[in-house]
């Protein structure tokens, strides 16, 4: 009789995580996409700041259209991925076959604005704005 509860309760325990461990692809694919928005809000953060910097010093500073004009692309491409985020996270469901081919071009092209945010943000970083305004002063 322990011998058939144990062989039973072994048999639950190992069926078990096949119930659990099913991954709804969507809800990941939701949480991912939510992940990267507040990722991108700090960068949104980051780059408000900098334009606040850039407006204060105004020209001045020695790359300020430069810089200027990339902060404000950088801005707009976080916007742009904001409204592509939405649209991944609320309208498309990757679990419908009929929206997966669509839902596959967005994210491909929500990954090429997240590496052009990237590669602009880190050409910003090349002019440590902070430096120059200290190298001004003194």
């Amino acid at each position: 009789m322990a011998d058939s509860r144990a062989n039973k309760s072994s048999e639950e325990s190992s069926s078990e995580p096949n119930k659990s461990s099913k991954l709804d692809i969507n809800s990941y694919a939701t949480r991912k996409t939510f992940v990267q928005g507040m990722l991108d809000l700090a960068l949104l953060t980051a780059n408000a700041a900098q334009l606040k910097y850039l407006l204060t010093v105004g020209e001045a500073h020695q790359f300020y259209t430069l810089l200027l004009i990339l902060v404000v692309t950088s801005i707009s491409l976080q916007v742009l991925q904001a409204i592509i985020i939405v649209v991944l996270g609320t309208l498309l469901n990757i679990n419908k076959i009929e929206e997966q081919r669509r839902s596959d071009i967005i994210n491909n092209i929500l990954i090429c604005v997240s590496v052009l945010s990237v590669v602009i943000n880190v050409i910003i970083s090349a002019f440590d704005m902070k430096n120059q305004s200290a190298v001004k002063l003194s």
